[in-house]
């Protein structure tokens, strides 16, 4: 059993950031020369791609629970059901 959600756009988030400060170290230790201009659209990128992750699963997991919630409603609607009389 699951204890919590598993959330990707925040997973791609987390990862984005370790590379950026993967980078940025190895930037300082000398290890590795790029341009600081570069981080900005690897940082634009993976904020856009976690964003879009995180809409993406929000949509399939109402989907998903709309789906379940309408499957585990199985009684007859109340206008059928005898209780109101129509005239």
């Amino acid at each position: 059993m699951l204890r919590h959600e598993f959330r990707p756009g925040r997973a791609l988030a987390g990862l984005t950031m370790l590379a950026l400060a993967g980078g940025y170290a190895a930037e300082a230790a000398g290890a590795w020369k790029v341009p600081w201009a570069f981080f900005l659209p690897v940082l634009l990128g993976g904020l856009l791609l976690s964003a879009t992750t995180t809409l993406t699963a929000y949509m399939v997991r109402r989907r998903r629970d709309a789906r379940k919630a309408s499957a585990e409603n199985t009684e007859a609607p109340a206008s059928t059901s005898g209780s109101h009389a129509i005239r």
